[in-house]
Parts: structure tokens; C-alpha cells; sequence
């Protein structure tokens, strides 16, 4: 049994406690760039004693190609790099450990956002049903995103290359590791999808060729960087962005066997629909997330395995129970900078003002009130 607050080696990374802050998308990095601002949020939320034992970043481009939300940061160039060092110090100065979400939003982009206004890049040419985030007038809009275009097989080894230089951005700015974001619809997710990969090629088809451009993205990261500092988010059964298959058991339970062999720090398991139904369902059957465990485990998987979704104390407790061995925990760090403390104590809870999620400054961001007046500012 693994208590919540207990430490735990994940990786190559000594974390004080199985408390993981989730990515959390806040658009509020104009130019790509992380700032002062940020430094602030991620130090508040970084002490190990009251906040999070993990922080994982908010979503990042991997390439310009890769943006599909305004005001969203990047780490493909040297600027960006620079930029994240004031975060990734104010976190180590708290004690904190803190790993970067690597991202390429595949078709849920918008073209104003692309490079030379060009169409988001998709496996098939198919518009996602979903909107993105757009400032109009300064203030966060949801617009529906644009058609995207089918990417041709021979730019597929120049998008991995785009997600090796990202990860190894990601250690030079000084982040103790990366998450790459295969989950909630984005490009690597698309890819997997039978509704959203209509491909007749080596990345079409079979469960093995969907699965072929996420396996290559994996290899060429831990190549670059090493499998104990590399982690993965996996989401599989949401909706988000208009993704589905009908049969995810098997298309999972080959993802987690490719990933096996290849030493991961973690897994990150999104438990149902990303943010809302635990019990979401695709396919005829209920997503049976233990024998996903099982199925990594037999082929030799030892990361550690980490879970989300609608997580509370006693639910947490009670997957710990069961043998997770972190548990990640989203909204409730917008509102909580010390949600740490507060889970240990049981309460209270400061309620997260919507209105302030995407875009903004400080209010709804740094100006969360901590349980004590003592809290990092």
C-alpha cells in the first residue's frame, strides 16, 4: 500500500510525495515565452511539504506546427529555453521537482496560429470536432478549429525530430524530466484513433500501424534524454477534441506493451472522459484500466503508474490501495497552491473561478489564498 504522502522514486526523480499536480492549460505565455508570471504559479504550487511532490507543466509546443491555442508556451528555440529557466529555478528553490508536458496539437489548431497561416497538420484530412482558444480583443474566445491537412508520411521522422529536440530543450532549461502528451486527441492520439486516423499506409490500418508514429515519437525521446527521465499521458476512452475508437482494450494494451521495454520514469492514465465521467465508455465494453496495468506489467513495464482524473483524498487512498503508485490531480491545484496540505488536513478547499482559466494575469492564477498568510506570494 502506498500512502499519498509518502516519498517515492519515479525514475530517475526522488519525489517527497505520490501527489502530482496535472498539466493545467492557462494561456498566459504571450510569445511563446515563459515569464515572471509563471515563474510565480509553478513556485507557489512546487514546496513538497504543502503543494505537489510532481509538477507536470501545462501542455508546450514542441514547434510552431505544433501550437493550437493562443498564448501557449514553446520550447523549440533557444529564447523559449532561456525563458522556462526562471521556472524551473523557482520550483528547485521550493524543493520541488518539475517535469515538462511536450505537445503537438496535431488537427485542433486554428490557421491563424500556424506558421505563413497554413492548415493544422492531421493524419487524415478531417476536422476535428471541437473548438480551440483564440484572444479576440484581449479576451479568451472558443472559435471552432480549422481544417486540417493530411501529413505525408516522409514528414513524420521531421516531427520526431521536433519532439527530440523539445525533450532535450526541455533538461538544458533544467526540468527534471518530460512528459509526452499522447492523450486528450492531440496529434499522437489522432494517430491511434480508428475515427480520426483514416490512413492506408504504415500509420493507417491495423492497431500496430496507428500505433507505429506514438512508438517512434517514444524511441527517439528516450534516445535523447533516457527512459527514467520520460513519461507518458495516455487517454484511453475521452472524447476530447472528437476522438474514439471501438476498441480500445486491445489498441491500449499494445500501446502499454511498446512501452515496456523502454524504461519509463511513468505512465499517466486519464481514467474515463478527461474532466468529466470517470465510467465514460467506448466500444461495447467498460475500459478495463487493470488489465491495461496488467498488460504493462507482463511485458516487463516498470514505470511507475500514475492516475487521474476526479480525484479526491478518499478516492486517491483507495486507488493507492490498489496499487497505483501516484495520483495527479488537476482543477483542484488552480484554486489550492498548498492542496498538499489541505488533502493531508481534509479541508477546506478554495473553489476555482472558471472565468479565469484561459488567459489573464494574476487573478484566478497566483492569487489563490494558501492556508496560512505565510504562503509563498
Amino acid at each position: 500500500m502506498h500512502a499519498l504522502f509518502e516519498p517515492c522514486q519515479v525514475g530517475s526523480i526522488a519525489l517527497a510525495s505520490r501527489i502530482v499536480m496535472a498539466p493545467l492549460t492557462r494561456n498566459r505565455a504571450p510569445g511563446s515565452l515563459a515569464n515572471p508570471r509563471m515563474a510565480t504559479y509553478y513556485r507557489q504550487r512546487a514546496n513538497p511539504a504543502t503543494g505537489a511532490g510532481l509538477i507536470v507543466t501545462e501542455a508546450t509546443a514542441i514547434s510552431h506546427q505544433g501550437q493550437g491555442y493562443a498564448d501557449v508556451p514553446g520550447i523549440w528555440s533557444a529564447e523559449q529555453v532561456a525563458s522556462w529557466k526562471q521556472v524551473t529555478d523557482a520550483v528547485h528553490a521550493e524543493g520541488g521537482k518539475i517535469v515538462m508536458q511536450l505537445w503537438h496539437v496535431g488537427r485542433v489548431s486554428h490557421t491563424s496560429l500556424q506558421p505563413g497561416g497554413a492548415a493544422p497538420v492531421a493524419p487524415s484530412a478531417l476536422t476535428a470536432e471541437t473548438k480551440t482558444v483564440l484572444l479576440v480583443d484581449g479576451q479568451a474566445k472558443f472559435l471552432p478549429v480549422s481544417a486540417p491537412r493530411a501529413l505525408d508520411a516522409a514528414e513524420l521522422p521531421g516531427i520526431v525530430r521536433d519532439y527530440r529536440r523539445a525533450a532535450a530543450n526541455a533538461i538544458a532549461a533544467g526540468f527534471d524530466g518530460v512528459e509526452v502528451h499522447a492523450a486528450n486527441g492531440y496529434l499522437i492520439d489522432q494517430f491511434l484513433r480508428s475515427s480520426s486516423n483514416h490512413r492506408t499506409d504504415a500509420y493507417g490500418g491495423s492497431v500496430e500501424n496507428r500505433a507505429r508514429f506514438l512508438q517512434e515519437v517514444m524511441q527517439g525521446i528516450v534516445a535523447e534524454v533516457g527512459g527514467p527521465r520520460t513519461g507518458i499521458r495516455l487517454s484511453p476512452v475521452t472524447p476530447a477534441n472528437g476522438v474514439s475508437d471501438d476498441r480500445p482494450q486491445p489498441l491500449f494494451e499494445h500501446v502499454v506493451r511498446l512501452l515496456a521495454p523502454m524504461d519509463l520514469a511513468f505512465l499517466h492514465v486519464i481514467e474515463g472522459s478527461t474532466g468529466a465521467a470517470r465510467d465514460h465508455q467506448q466500444g461495447d465494453l467498460p475500459f478495463d484500466y487493470a488489465a491495461l496495468r496488467q498488460a504493462y506489467t507482463q511485458a516487463g513495464g516498470r514505470g511507475a503508474w500514475m492516475l487521474n482524473n476526479g480525484y479526491d483524498l478518499s478516492l486517491a487512498t483507495q486507488s493507492l490501495a490498489g496499487g497505483a503508485d501516484l495520483i495527479a490531480f488537476g482543477r483542484p491545484f488552480i484554486a489550492n497552491p498548498d492542496l498538499g496540505a489541505r488533502l493531508r488536513q481534509g479541508g477546506p478547499f478554495n473553489t476555482p473561478d472558471r472565468a479565469t482559466f484561459y488567459g489573464g494575469g494574476d487573478a484566478g492564477y497566483t492569487d489563490y489564498p494558501f492556508l496560512s498568510s505565510q504562503g509563498p506570494t
